[in-house]
């Protein structure tokens, strides 16, 4: 392992591409995201997915989900009694995910949120573990092996299911612009006329459930934690959620008159990005600060090592949203909480609409004080908050 730490490590990862594959490096994910994932393709297969992956999280579609991520925050909340604690990050994992399907597969499959994320959960945990561990669980086929492998069985039947029941649909039938992902997922096509085949469909679905909730609500337990953490910072943001909602759900076009929230979500995905490190694997050895990397090597780069640089930031390990109220804008190898160049998460657009508006719902419920903050960081494939954010809703 060759670790290149650094915004200029960062710029010659993200600027050179064809040295580098992702699928060695990522094989951990393959069990649960699938050969085909946009996550694990290279080369010309990654270009021809994501180019028919992205219409379906281009900012037009996104704006057509946050009605959809509104409501899964507020049936989510109405657990919530006010005085008594509860762990937030578990609460509102559970509104992203139901969130996340919902705008997915529709609301029928959205309904089945519970039961679909318990399902899917042993693949899940899979991915917290090194690619080498998991070699050895599936070559011993122990009990964690046979859990995760009969739980893809299981996702594999209810995604395949509604893929077959789209095909059978006429393409654009359901294009009014807030329709779910998974129409343009099997309808979609490019300049070409190519499209994806079933098992792509599959792959890039499962891929979008499992980051799409996974880092998205690890993401928003260290939102509540650090609001919970220094309530000056947490009395600003409700005071413009206030302001600018006047106790209303907010709609897409509101989300620009937000800049606090906004500046909330990015500086805590800059102190906890939730892939903290990210990998590649080299085919093309180069030179890097006088050091040789070779064709074999698995080059390892980290948000979290760059976001906490001081020679980056000023008090680089404190709280302080109001970095990023200014000409905050950073350059993408000094601020890159969804990677950066070719392979960029293409669903970065989506997580912090969500984030937004998942705070902005948590906010115009109340304050809350933090009862069981969390004590360590844990997970390999997403950073979470451990053993979770216990929090008192205050109205």
């Amino acid at each position: 392992m060759i670790y290149l730490l650094g915004p200029e490590a960062n710029a010659l990862v993200f600027a050179h591409d064809e040295w580098f594959r992702v699928r060695e490096a990522f094989a951990a994910l393959e069990i649960v995201d699938g050969p085909t994932s946009v996550v694990l393709s290279d080369g010309p297969d990654h270009a021809r997915r994501r180019g028919l992956v992205r219409p379906s999280v281009a900012p037009r579609r996104i704006d057509g989900y946050v009605a959809s991520m509104v409501a899964s925050a507020d049936e989510a909340l109405e657990e919530v009694v006010p005085g008594e604690t509860f762990d937030a990050y578990a609460l509102m994992r559970r509104a992203i995910r139901r969130s996340t399907l919902r705008a997915l597969f529709g609301a029928d499959l959205g309904e089945r949120a519970d039961q679909i994320g318990d399902t899917l959960q042993p693949l899940l945990d899979m991915a917290d573990h090194l690619p080498q561990t998991i070699d050895w669980l599936r070559r011993l086929r122990t009990p964690t092996w046979r859990r995760a492998v009969a739980a893809r069985r299981e996702i594999d039947d209810v995604t395949f299911a509604a893929i077959a029941r789209e095909r059978a649909r006429p393409a654009g039938h359901d294009d009014d612009g807030s329709g779910p992902v998974l129409p343009m997922l099997v309808h979609g096509r490019d300049g070409a006329g190519s499209g994806l085949t079933d098992q792509e469909v599959r792959d890039q679905a499962v891929t979008m459930i499992a980051a799409g909730y996974e880092t998205t609500s690890a993401a928003m337990g260290w939102i509540i934690h650090l609001l919970g953490r220094h309530p000056e910072w947490q009395e600003r943001a409700r005071g413009e959620v206030t302001d600018v909602l006047e106790g209303r759900a907010p709609e897409a076009h509101d989300l620009l008159g937000l800049p606090l929230l906004k500046a909330v979500v990015d500086e805590t995905l800059r102190l906890y990005p939730p892939a903290m490190i990210s990998a590649r694997h080299v085919t093309t050895g180069f030179v890097h600060d006088g050091r040789s990397v070779v064709p074999g090597d698995l080059v390892i780069f980290s948000p979290y090592v760059t976001h906490r640089d001081p020679g980056l930031y000023d008090d680089p390990s404190s709280f302080r949203p109001d970095r990023w109220l200014h000409g905050g804008r950073r350059p993408p190898q000094e601020y890159l909480p969804f990677g950066g160049g070719q392979h960029r998460c293409i669903g970065s657009h989506l997580a912090t609409t969500e984030l937004t508006v998942m705070l902005a719902r948590l906010l115009g419920h109340g304050s809350w004080a933090l009862d069981r903050p969390a004590t360590r960081a844990r997970g390999f494939a997403a950073m979470r908050p451990h053993p979770g954010v216990g929090i008192t809703l205050c109205p």
